[in-house]
């Protein structure tokens, strides 16, 4: 197993499903550009080798969330930024249905940022 599938399944389910089915809608969301890294221990995602969003999990929220480079340039109200100045974070509330097309969208968005 390689690093990357070890850090989806040391976390339980159902968090990973979901964790997992997203990281696959994020990579097939564009096959030639978005690549996959860990850094730091992360699942990081690139575009053209920049940074485009990683997920991680909150100690103060307890929520599973996807952090966007470029963040303090996009204006969502889900977004939190807090004292982070480069990336702002979406909460992945396991329990409701998954922002899909919120995350496909601010993945675009940042796209646009690194273009």
């Amino acid at each position: 197993m390689n690093p990357i599938q070890e850090y989806f399944y040391r976390i339980e389910e159902p968090d990973r499903s979901t964790l997992l089915f997203l990281r696959k809608k994020i990579l097939e969301s564009d096959k030639e550009n978005i690549t996959e890294t860990l850094s730091f221990g992360l699942p990081f995602f690139k575009y053209k080798k920049k940074m485009l969003c990683y997920f991680y999990f909150s100690k103060k929220y307890k929520q599973h969330y996807v952090s966007f480079y470029h963040g303090d340039r996009l204006d969502h109200l889900e977004l939190l930024q807090e004292r982070r100045k480069k990336f702002k974070i979406l909460l992945i509330d396991m329990e409701k249905d998954l922002p899909l097309e919120l995350i496909l969208k601010l993945i675009q968005e940042v796209k646009a940022y690194i273009k």
